[in-house]
């Protein structure tokens, strides 16, 4: 009750070709490609219409640290509680 695997994946894109043939599912998936970028054009202009400065990259983060460090001394384990070995 998951996802598809490959193999339903590679089923499903038979039973297309067979159901819509080649050329008629490619110019399906152009269309779908052109919508898409339809709508991203016009969240674009959105954002130009509001006044937004057009969305930069974020800043590049500083490469991190993965030199060898010497390890630390262990601290010495403190000191044992005095015994009570003292007779009553």
């Amino acid at each position: 009750m998951g996802g598809f695997s490959l193999i339903h994946w590679i089923i499903l894109a038979v039973l297309l070709l067979l159901l819509f043939g080649g050329s008629r599912f490619s110019n399906m998936m152009g269309d779908v490609a052109k919508g898409l970028k339809s709508f991203k054009q016009g969240l674009a202009d959105e954002d130009e219409k509001k006044g937004l400065p057009p969305q930069a990259p974020p800043p590049p983060q500083p490469p991190i640290d993965i030199t060898a460090r010497p390890a630390e001394p262990e601290a010495p384990p403190p000191p044992a509680p005095p015994a009570d070995d003292k007779p009553l």
